[in-house]
């Protein structure tokens, strides 16, 4: 049975989440206080269906993949590399964060998180996570599936998408 068409399969868990710390810029030379949140993860996948196996994807591997990302980032303090007004430096035992050149914050470097992010917004922890997800799945050798939707929920209500279209 041949099927042109193409699936989505998604996986929300109650432990696809991580509680992590994080401030971030706004326009304007403002910048948020440090705070927190129960983050909740959410990913679809979509791709044609396997005719060996008639699924997409296995639920199995995709919820092992996607705790495993989550664990990385649960309790710690997320931190963007990628911000020119942000200055990140890890010296060891001790990261320091500067904004705009003045002296912030100092944490110990194990309970740290230090993203290839401009912001730690929602938006960019969502590309993040699909981003790292699609090099699990290609050093796996996966090639089949076409798009990764990623949602992070910061707060009840409150969420950001990101949709990778794959090669």
């Amino acid at each position: 049975m041949r099927n042109p068409g193409e699936f989505q399969v998604s996986v929300t868990k109650d432990y696809l989440v991580f509680a992590s710390a994080h401030f971030i810029t706004f326009e304007g030379h403002r910048c948020e206080g440090l705070h927190g949140h129960n983050y909740r993860a959410s990913v679809t996948v979509e791709g044609p269906l396997n005719e060996e196996c008639w699924f997409v994807f296995d639920f199995v591997e995709l919820k092992r993949h996607m705790r495993k990302l989550c664990d990385e980032i649960d309790h710690k303090v997320l931190l963007p590399l990628e911000n020119p007004r942000v200055q990140v430096v890890d010296e060891g035992t001790v990261v320091k964060v500067a904004v705009d050149g003045k002296p912030r914050y100092m944490f110990p470097s194990v309970e740290c998180a230090l993203l290839p992010v401009p912001n730690t917004t929602v938006e960019m922890i969502a590309r993040l996570l699909a981003t790292r997800l699609q090099g699990i799945l290609a050093s796996a050798g996966i090639q089949t599936l076409t798009a990764i939707v990623m949602e992070i929920e910061e707060n009840f209500g409150q969420s950001a998408v990101y949709r990778m279209t794959l090669p």
